[in-house]
């Protein structure tokens, strides 16, 4: 495993983070793993380096924090030998405060999360999307407070436009309260809008990205045929897969498989390579729901690509509508 600083903060990732959304309640999705199925994949991944692991307060209705939480306590000797992320935003109660960017729902989310994950302090508190009803400066207040009372140790934020992120920089910037360092959005080979406005925004102002859906809910592994025809567990069941790409994604695919193919690669291996190599990016969010996708992802670290077969595997990109900020 290798290590980088996220953006140009002092605080070192591994360049694989462990998305733990796969674990929780298979009651509330299908492809979700319980404790004991999910305790393998995470042990090899600690075994492997990995010390970067992403949750949200609003995965399998807190299960997802509570997994983690456990997990991370049992296969680490130290709490400081590991990076823990969550986020804040979507529901997690009936209430008309238990969603959103208020004060009064950030400072309760926050430490019903520490709760559910068990522990002092979360290493990354990230809000998960933008609250159009409440103002910037109240939720980067109250985030500035959560880093104060030693809750959090950074804070970033998730998909949204590059203007909307701009405005909380430049709202944290002015007040002197603590700015995001990093960025995860949406972002791989068939999903590329974001290098129009937001990643060189955050290549200007030294944020980390590390994106979500780095496999593009695993379209580029395979799982989805160009008939619409599921081909796993997940792409089965997985209702924002279809309405999130195009039939033309399915030629990227085909690019990724031939290329891979020649390199004698998994395609997972080589579309991950492609994003580790992209200019910002610290560490891709990897769902893995057997070990050997974790396998994969952590391979794909040490692939390099050549420019021409960079641009093979660029040239099939077709513009899509902005998708995955709400």
């Amino acid at each position: 495993m290798r290590y980088v600083r996220l953006g140009s903060s002092g605080l070192r990732v591994s360049r694989i983070c462990l998305g733990m959304m796969t674990y929780g309640d298979p009651d509330s999705w299908e492809w979700h793993l319980r404790e004991d199925a999910a305790e393998p994949i995470v042990r090899r991944a600690v075994e492997a380096g990995v010390t970067f692991f992403d949750t949200a307060d609003m995965y399998s209705d807190g299960a997802s924090e509570e997994i983690t939480g456990r997990l991370l306590g049992k296969l680490f000797t130290r709490r400081d030998d590991y990076v823990l992320a969550t986020k804040v935003y979507f529901p997690t109660g009936p209430g008309p405060n238990d969603r959103g960017l208020s004060r009064k729902h950030v400072t309760a989310a926050i430490d019903a999360s520490l709760t559910r994950l068990g522990t002092d302090y979360v290493d990354l508190y990230q809000i998960h999307r933008w609250d159009y009803e409440t103002p910037i400066e109240e939720t980067m207040e109250a985030l500035h407070d959560v880093v104060r009372a030693g809750k959090a140790r950074y804070i970033g934020a998730s998909s949204m436009y590059a203007w909307q992120f701009a405005k909380a920089q430049h709202a944290a910037q002015t007040a002197g309260w603590t700015r995001f360092v990093s960025m995860q959005n949406h972002y791989n080979l068939v999903y590329r809008e974001e290098e129009r406005e937001m990643i060189p925004l955050c290549l200007d102002q030294g944020v980390g990205l590390i994106p979500w859906s780095p496999l593009a809910r695993g379209l580029l592994t395979g799982s989805r045929h160009r008939d619409g025809r599921p081909a796993t567990v997940r792409s089965g069941s997985d209702q924002l897969a279809g309405s999130m790409y195009q039939d033309a994604d399915f030629d990227v695919v085909d690019v990724v498989r031939a290329v891979a193919g020649e390199r004698g690669l998994p395609p997972a291996q080589l579309a991950l390579a492609w994003l580790l190599g992209r200019p910002g990016v610290s560490a891709p969010i990897v769902g893995a729901s057997k070990v050997g996708h974790l396998d994969d992802a952590i391979a794909a670290v040490e692939v390099s690509l050549s420019e021409e077969e960079t641009a093979r595997l660029e040239a099939p990109y077709r513009p899509h509508q902005i998708i995955g900020h709400s």
